[in-house]
């Protein structure tokens, strides 16, 4: 009896430690596959819970990547100018905007802004920080504690490498750009 309880015990801890575990996985939908990504709510707590939000209202579904730029990162998340299927779309203006949420403080940390990472977009102001996003393509030191990182890709990252690129002239611009196709928690 005491074997059974143990064994009862263990696949209950396991259980419950993958169910943790999945709260904080995301599933960036794309063109080319699905990109799953970590969150790190204990390094970003304000920025997990502030993308977790958005992205399961639906917020971020229809968002372009307004920004790519070879070899550096691919930028989106403008909930306001850049949904493709807002009447707000303005892709003159996408990457000028937010959500209708207050900015957030900074939550910098120590993880480096390496292939895959996950980091939050925002103005000169360390605290401006909002709803934008990017992911990095190769690793990227000069950002590192600049920007909050707060997640990462564990799978797919070969689909966020097919995002389509902006021109090199203009800042990473895109052109009739690659866009979420939806963003929700798994």
């Amino acid at each position: 009896m005491n074997k059974f309880l143990l064994r009862v015990l263990i696949l209950l801890i396991l259980t419950t430690n993958n169910l943790i575990g999945e709260e904080n996985i995301m599933i960036l939908k794309l063109k080319d596959g699905d990109v799953k990504i970590e969150l790190f709510p204990d390094i970003a707590p304000k920025h997990v819970e502030r993308i977790k939000s958005l992205a399961n209202d639906g917020k971020y579904d229809g968002v372009v990547f307004h920004r790519v730029i070879d070899g550096f990162m691919a930028q989106t998340g403008d909930v306001q100018y850049g949904n493709s299927t807002s009447v707000d779309f303005d892709l003159n203006r996408a990457g000028m905007g937010g959500s209708n949420l207050p900015n957030l403080k900074q939550e910098f940390n120590n993880l480096p802004h390496d292939r895959g990472t996950l980091s939050m977009a925002r103005s000169q102001d360390p605290n401006s920080a909002n709803s934008q996003f990017f992911i990095c393509f190769k690793a990227a030191p000069f950002l590192d504690r600049q920007y909050t990182v707060f997640g990462k890709v564990i799978e797919g990252m070969e689909f966020v490498d097919k995002i389509k690129r902006g021109d090199e002239n203009k800042n990473g611009s895109v052109e009739n750009p690659d866009k979420i196709i939806a963003f929700k928690s798994l």
